[in-house]
């Protein structure tokens, strides 16, 4: 995809995760990578309702700023996955409200904090990791990350908020739903006792679509 092409899909999607609130104000950032390798990622600052493509920052292939507006501080986070995951081609970080409610819960495992209720949270997130809380911004959010060693596509920052990298842009988003959706299914659940996925029918969507599980 080109570059200028990239740029309206960014904003696109940005405007549409806006519209629907899965994150407000000028929380959240998004970042993808080009054809050369570089990055174009949001910049500081800004709503994902009111992207300028043109003003999105551009990094090159040896992670340099070459052109834009400066960009996100959560920049330690995308780094981090591009660096870890060799398949990253996008990555998506909101402050969506179900997901950092469900990162409150004390007993929620921080190996694979959401309970296995549907085959497509499963297939599209693998184990999402609950991370501890960092200050925006902070650097050692993405040696958190780092510390995982590629090992999870999906990780939710305590009382902040979930980070998921992809192969592209489209699946980075859809992913990042799939994942609010479920911390809301979870939160409407909370104390029901609802029928989970048993481990044979986990272990059956693990096998058949190839996710990472371990």
């Amino acid at each position: 995809m080109s570059d200028t092409a990239l740029r309206e899909a960014i904003c696109r999607q940005a405007a549409s995760i806006f519209a629907r609130g899965l994150t407000g104000g000028a929380s959240g950032n998004i970042s993808a990578r080009c054809e050369d390798g570089g990055l174009l990622v949001s910049p500081t600052g800004a709503s994902f309702g009111a992207l300028d493509p043109a003003r999105l920052a551009r990094f090159d292939a040896q992670g340099r700023h070459v052109g834009g507006d400066a960009p996100t501080k959560e920049m330690p986070l995308h780094a981090a996955f591009y660096e870890t995951r060799s398949t990253a081609g996008a990555v998506v970080h909101l402050h969506s409200t179900h997901s950092v409610a469900l990162s409150m819960l004390p007993e929620i495992d921080p190996d694979n904090m959401l309970p296995p209720l549907t085959a497509y949270a499963i297939m599209r997130l693998g184990k999402v990791q609950l991370l501890p809380y960092f200050r925006p911004g902070d650097p050692e959010m993405g040696n958190a990350v780092r510390g995982l060693a590629g090992k999870r596509s999906a990780v939710v920052l305590a009382n902040h908020g979930p980070v998921l990298a992809a192969k592209d842009l489209d699946a980075a988003v859809f992913a990042m739903e799939e994942l609010e959706e479920t911390a809301k299914l979870a939160l409407l659940l909370r104390g029901a006792q609802p029928r989970m996925l048993t481990e044979a029918q986990i272990r059956d969507v693990v096998t058949t679509f190839d996710v990472e599980w371990d």
